[in-house]
């Protein structure tokens, strides 16, 4: 597999200091939350950035470069999109301005509640849910599915949980793509974020998905972050 480079923004030296200072008062949250509690600490985070993006680590208030790659180079699009872990809603409005019909949802109220007031106009379906606990009627219902980083968000004994569920999404002949830190199979995932593994990803072959492609990808900005983009397909029949 050859690595191919992508550059991402550099959001200057007063951004990073406030996420550098964030991601250790996260992994602070989820060591007191501990395993009941754990997906506590994004909703409370979103809190204690009062309104900064900057103090949202993953808050680029713009769609990530992969995926803005992938929809002008794999169109044209149309038909029902999900956006999971939306955040503040970059990513959800590129899908909307590729030409899907887009629901997108986040288990953060504070963050859900962000990204409709900055994209009231956009016709997107913002929804606050938890990915193991979403509506019956998601079941089936989309033709294509997106996934940036929330898998890799989530410690290895919680989101091997997120496959099956993820997958149930997909309508016959839908298409998911996720975007994700990699990391190599023989190599222990150490976090957050913790980084898939190819063999990790195969979670979604064992939900019934066949996978189409798998790049890995170097993002460069600052330092460079091998990351995996992986698209898979549920069987028509």
């Amino acid at each position: 597999m050859t690595d191919r480079k992508l550059q991402v923004p550099d959001f200057g030296e007063e951004v990073s200091r406030k996420r550098r200072e964030v991601r250790k008062r996260a992994s602070r949250m989820q060591r007191e939350l501990g395993a009941e509690r754990f997906l506590e600490w994004f909703d409370q985070l979103y809190d204690e950035a009062e309104g900064d993006p900057a103090r949202v680590p993953w808050a680029d208030m713009e769609p990530h470069p992969a995926l803005v790659e992938w929809l002008a180079d794999n169109g044209p699009h149309r038909g029902r999109a999900l956006e999971v872990g939306c955040g503040l809603g970059d990513n959800a409005k590129a899908l909307a301005d590729a030409g899907y019909e887009v629901t997108a949802f986040d288990i953060s109220p504070r963050a859900v509640d962000w990204a409709r007031l900055r994209f009231a106009d956009s016709g997107i379906a913002f929804h606050v849910c938890n990915l193991l606990d979403a509506p019956d009627e998601w079941a089936g219902a989309f033709d294509f599915l997106h996934e940036t980083y929330t898998l890799q968000s989530l410690p290895v004994s919680l989101r091997g949980r997120c496959f099956a569920p993820l997958a149930g999404f997909l309508k016959p002949g839908g298409r998911l793509l996720a975007i994700c830190r990699a990391r190599p199979d023989d190599a222990a995932p150490k976090g957050p974020p913790w980084p898939l593994s190819e063999k990790e990803l195969e979670g979604f072959a064992s939900a019934g998905l066949k996978r189409l492609s798998l790049q890995r990808i170097i993002l460069e900005g600052g330092r460079a972050i091998p990351h995996f983009i992986s698209l898979w397909e549920k069987p028509a029949g």
